[in-house]
């Protein structure tokens, strides 16, 4: 078989499976994790998502797939960076000012934190498939709530996680989405491996503190408080990071507190449904019913 055939009936299967969880566009209107952990699977289905390789492609097909089936606008940015191909792809609806969701889509290239196979790559079902997998749910599911009072972008980043390794940076992806916005947005909240089973999401510490606090009043209203933790725990470098630098309201939401994060024991059966649901239960309520700061200090 050739390989031009070959990737063809890899995509059309992509596009059945997109077409299975979205099926006729006229489900419920509430989150599911139990949806969103489909699209955990479709992910890892395709094997570790680095960059410029073939499953990272479909990945990114797949998202586009799934965004259109849902109605929403997709601008894709395919751009280089060191003879490396990426591509960030953005969902687009609304009306209203700018406000932007985003994750990562790619995986580690290698395993660099695993005690015994440092050098094989990463699956990358919590850190890449969850947070993706939540926006791509949350696409289904926002209703005019919504996107009658603000222009809602779900964007996609490419080359998030090969940090570090052959003198790359972290977050090439959502570096060249902020530095090409032309409008600066109300606030950037990015979401990166929040699927863990033993979810413990805190604080980061150089995020936007009222963006965060207003995050988890949500989170605590929902009954969440458990696993929403209004404390400070971590400094992280992230796609949020990217926004920061430039002057604009940005946090993350992110479980650090995972022992897999860069091994390749970092499988589908370390990812939560339930922690899935909790993520994207917050999210949803953020942006159909308190999408703003209450007043302009604030940010």
């Amino acid at each position: 078989m050739s390989s031009a055939v070959h990737r063809t009936l890899r995509v059309c299967l992509i596009g059945i499976l997109a077409l299975g969880l979205s099926g006729c566009l006229v489900a419920t209107d509430r989150f599911s994790g139990e949806r969103a952990m489909r699209h955990v699977e479709a992910q890892c289905d395709l094997g570790p998502r680095p960059v410029d390789s073939e499953a990272n492609r479909l990945a990114a097909d797949y998202i586009v797939e799934t965004l259109t089936d849902y109605g929403w606008e997709v601008e894709e940015q395919a751009f280089a960076f060191r003879e490396k191909a990426l591509r960030n792809v953005i969902g687009k609806k609304g009306e209203g000012p700018l406000i932007i969701l985003g994750t990562h889509f790619d995986t580690r290239p290698v395993a660099d934190r695993d005690p015994a196979n440092r050098s094989a790559p990463v699956l990358g079902a919590n850190d890449g498939a969850s947070g993706t997998a939540v926006l791509l749910e949350l696409a289904r599911v926002l209703g005019e709530e919504a996107t009658d009072r603000a222009e809602i972008w779900l964007a996609f980043f490419d080359g998030e996680d090969s940090g570090e390794l052959n003198a790359w940076p972290w977050c090439v992806g959502s570096l060249e989405m902020a530095n090409g916005l032309t409008r600066r947005p109300e606030y950037v909240l990015v979401v990166d491996m929040i699927g863990d089973a033993d979810q413990q999401i805190y604080y980061e510490w150089t995020s936007s503190l009222w963006l965060q606090e207003k995050v988890w009043a949500i989170a605590a209203d929902l009954g969440y408080e458990k696993w929403f933790i209004p404390e400070h725990r971590y400094s992280i470098l992230d796609d949020h990071t990217s926004f920061l630098q430039r002057g604009m309201s940005a946090a993350v939401i992110i479980d650090f507190d995972y022992p897999y994060w860069h091994t390749t024991h970092d499988t589908v059966d370390k990812v939560s449904a339930d922690s899935l649901q909790r993520v994207g239960d917050v999210l949803q309520r953020l942006l159909e019913e308190e999408p703003f700061a209450e007043t302009p200090d604030a940010r």
